[in-house]
């Protein structure tokens, strides 16, 4: 199976799943690298109940461990999911910087300050409108901060619309994502097709597939898989799919990472 580069574990504070129990599960898939991904989510607003943060030390101390335990099974890569803020630029580089990261996803998690995964956003604005401020706010973090590998799953903001994606062109937002992609490529930035609501209430990967087709077009190449799981039994979730998706897009192969550095595998 194809690697995975967007898992979470309990290191995450919405996740529960054993850091071991992920990695038997991507053997068990045969899986040959495997990228576990926590949330750091630096001055997540207080009030929502979830510091996002990860333990740094204890985080590395247990991977590192699982890494020797199963080197002979799999290559077990330590990344991290940065949910990016532009006031907080400093601290984000003073994270990145603090570890060996083999593997950082730049996300958009928060639109000036506010989730909205919870209903109060989009009880304020229309559906377009609230995922167009998503998508400006996804290009305004990108361009203040660079020490990431690729853009984390672009319209994510489609996975809280109420009626789920259904009515989502993502034509009516393509000045905005053409500036995200030209400005990822230019910049030696990659995407990822995360396919964690693909089937299971979303129709569309995020992004859409319209949009991974753009990126290819405009000369991106850089591209991982991610499930965004948070179990393992959502580990690889529909990666056959993914696979079809990026070859329909013209991509020949797709993307892991180590050390911080771009590996191409054959789709």
């Amino acid at each position: 199976m194809y690697c995975d580069f967007h898992t979470h574990t309990s290191f995450s504070s919405d996740g529960k799943a054993d850091p071991e129990l992920q990695i038997l599960r991507a053997i068990e898939l045969d899986m040959k690298k495997f990228c576990i991904t926590d949330h750091e989510d630096i001055g997540y607003p207080p009030e929502y109940g979830l510091p996002f943060t990860v333990d740094i030390d204890k985080y590395f101390d247990t991977l590192k461990a699982l890494k020797e335990k199963y080197a002979d099974k799999i290559s077990v890569l330590i990344g991290i999911e940065l949910g990016l803020q532009p006031r907080l630029t400093q601290e984000q580089e003073a994270f990145v910087q603090s570890r060996d990261f083999d593997f950082v996803i730049g996300s958009t998690h928060l639109v000036g300050g506010e989730d909205p995964c919870y209903p109060g956003y989009f009880g304020r604005y229309s559906q377009k409108e609230g995922i167009r401020k998503y998508l400006e706010q996804v290009l305004k973090n990108i361009k203040s901060f660079n020490d990431f590998d690729v853009v984390g799953h672009i319209d994510y903001i489609v996975r809280y619309t109420a009626d789920k994606g259904a009515g989502y062109d993502c034509a009516d937002f393509r000045d905005v994502t053409d500036e995200i992609l030209k400005y990822a490529v230019e910049n030696g930035k990659g995407i990822e097709c995360n396919t964690s609501r693909l089937g299971c209430g979303l129709l569309h990967c995020n992004p859409h597939e319209d949009i991974i087709r753009r990126y290819r077009e405009l000369g991106g190449e850089i591209i991982t898989l991610g499930s965004d799981s948070h179990t393992p039994d959502t580990l690889g979730h529909e990666f056959r799919k993914a696979g079809e998706i990026l070859k329909e897009a013209g991509f020949k192969y797709y993307t892991v990472f180590e050390k911080r550095k771009p590996e191409f595998l054959k789709l």
